[in-house]
């Protein structure tokens, strides 16, 4: 039997999204507030959402290449408990983010070079396909030979084309320490189908039984 593997459902942008993710087992919920996404929601709106939820909800964050100085204004503003810079954030920014939970998003090129997970000081390394002009939520898978080298350097979250159809793959495969799903399991982008993230979650849990 798998180490059990976690499941971010990113994307988040209502309480029924919310609360089936809750009631199927979700471990995090993931709010983006990168203005240009069209999964982009307010922290005002999330934080409604994370207060009406159990307090022990991982809640996170999302954001691109946004200051320092506004990171840490949102996290005040909607209650999350982890952040996920998913920019080109480097390690020397992350360094003036301890204190909170931090995922540093690492987007997988051809060229990609596994060790430079290794440099930023975070508690997990998300690895997400690279699609020139977008920050997560391709909905393209990588090699995932990537992502198991890269878990020599530091706890791997796989993202990037997990679906409903792979997911136990990817589990098998690399045995990360979470996956993260957005597009694989959305009607249309920022808009979750909750037939769908119950279908996801019952592939995960299937894997562990």
């Amino acid at each position: 039997m798998v180490n059990r593997v976690r499941v971010k459902i990113c994307g988040i942008a209502s309480l029924d999204e919310a609360r089936c993710a809750v009631d199927l087992g979700v471990d995090a919920l993931g709010f983006n507030f990168w203005p240009k996404s069209p999964r982009f929601i307010a922290p005002e709106r999330a934080a409604e959402i994370i207060a009406a939820l159990h307090p022990f909800m991982t809640s996170v964050g999302v954001f691109v290449d946004e200051t320092l100085d506004r990171i840490k204004e949102i996290v005040c503003t909607a209650g999350i408990t982890a952040v996920q810079l998913h920019g080109d954030e480097s390690p020397e920014f992350c360094r003036g983010l301890q204190g909170v939970k931090l995922i540093k998003a690492l987007r997988v090129t051809g060229d990609f070079d596994a060790a430079c997970a290794a440099k930023y000081p975070v508690n997990a390394i998300l690895l997400d396909s690279s699609v020139r002009g977008m920050y997560g939520g391709t909905g393209e898978r990588f090699d995932w030979r990537i992502a198991v080298e890269a878990k020599r350097y530091a706890p791997i979250i796989l993202a990037g084309g997990i679906t409903i159809d792979n997911v136990k793959d990817a589990i098998a495969a690399v045995s990360p320490m979470a996956v993260d799903v957005c597009s694989g399991v959305e009607a249309e982008p920022g808009r979750k189908d909750l037939s769908m993230m119950k279908a996801f979650m019952a592939e995960v849990q299937g894997v562990h039984r």
